[in-house]
């Protein structure tokens, strides 16, 4: 009996010695990823420790978010929206009467610029001496996006993290170049009487008077409540007040038209365009020529991968056309403008942004 005593213990330690040994090796094994992580990082972040990074850039409407979709379906990339990095005129005063999360009242470059105690502290420190300050504050902003953009990045798969944000004026091509030279800029383009069509049905899901952020006329959301009950159907009567549609006209061609003169001026090979309607038309190849541009695998399995995971059907839950004047994905078509447009209608566009039309290649000429 002694004898078993004796060996039952013997048991009880070696097990213990086992056990403690395991947990010494899960230890050493937990730093050793952490190690990996860490060098993972500072591999993906190159020189100065910045991460990989592109922005998908376009009017809203566009299609970013269904481009957004295409690429972060793609094992190497992350790519999330809407970080709103760049604009620094970008500022939301009355966002506290917001009832949608997830919107910033201001750009990050726009906090990072009109922080007066920064300033302060750069104007005045001793390390900041021999440069000047909106070369200091566009250094310290380049930090800050690859900071937030590295953080979701580590412990990923994804070597390359992109954000998708429409712009709401152009000069953000400019700041990117500036803050971010070594980052990736695609811009996707619409037809801006299709983009017209899709904000206008975007506003009406999100006025201010019902939580959204779209402060909408009396006037306006009686003619979104006669569309939706019936009462008024386009082409016979215009969904459109006239001030609204030359202001989303002359905005459309604006920015879009200086967006892609300062695109490939400021960006050079960094800036690549494609349009929605390309997209839809041939999804696959369009595909493989953003992934190449952006420097991942672009072969036919992670092609067929991203645009398969991204498809209306799929997103929308029925075919594209078929319309749902409530969702965030309406119709998914191109040309829908035809539908919609009053002459009236095609008159205000026309005066306002046909010329934009024509040298992007949506209009042959002023005929139209």
């Amino acid at each position: 009996m002694a004898r078993i005593r004796e060996r039952l213990s013997g048991l009880r330690l070696y097990l213990s010695g086992r056990r403690e040994l395991r947990a010494r090796i899960a230890e050493k094994d937990e730093r050793l990823r952490r190690l990996r992580a860490r060098l993972d990082r500072m591999e993906r972040g190159g020189a100065g420790g910045v991460v990989p990074a592109f922005f998908l850039l376009g009017r809203a409407r566009s299609g970013t978010t269904w481009l957004r979709s295409i690429l972060n379906a793609h094992p190497e990339i992350l790519c999330w929206g809407e970080g709103r990095f760049f604009e620094k005129s970008f500022l939301r005063e009355d966002h506290g009467r917001w009832q949608v999360p997830n919107i910033v009242p201001v750009s990050l470059y726009g906090a990072i610029l009109r922080s007066e105690l920064l300033r302060s502290w750069v104007e005045r420190s001793v390390w900041s001496a021999g440069s000047g300050v909106e070369e200091h504050l566009n250094a310290l902003t380049r930090l800050a996006i690859s900071h937030f953009l590295g953080t979701q990045l580590a412990g990923t798969g994804a070597r390359i993290a992109g954000d998708k944000t429409p712009f709401v004026s152009a000069e953000v091509f400019g700041e990117i170049a500036a803050v971010y030279p070594e980052a990736k800029v695609i811009h996707i383009i619409r037809d801006g009487r299709d983009v017209a069509v899709s904000l206008l049905h975007h506003m009406w899901n999100n006025p201010l008077s019902e939580g959204g952020v779209y402060d909408l006329s009396d006037e306006e959301l009686r003619l979104r409540d006669a569309y939706r009950s019936g009462r008024l159907r386009p082409p016979e009567g215009s969904l459109f007040t006239g001030e609204r549609l030359r202001r989303i006209a002359a905005d459309w061609s604006r920015e879009v038209g200086r967006a892609t003169e300062d695109g490939p001026s400021l960006l050079g090979e960094n800036y690549a365009e494609v349009r929605y309607e390309d997209l839809l038309a041939r999804p696959e190849e369009e595909t493989e020529r953003l992934l190449r541009f952006l420097g991942v695998d672009a072969g036919e399995e992670a092609v067929r991968r991203c645009v398969e995971s991204s498809g209306f059907e799929r997103s929308a839950g029925r075919r594209r056309g078929e319309e749902d004047a409530t969702s965030r994905l309406r119709k998914g078509i191109a040309g829908d403008w035809r539908n919609v447009f009053t002459p009236e209608d095609r008159r205000i566009f026309k005066e306002a942004a046909g010329e934009l039309l024509i040298r992007l290649g949506y209009e042959r000429d002023a005929g139209w």
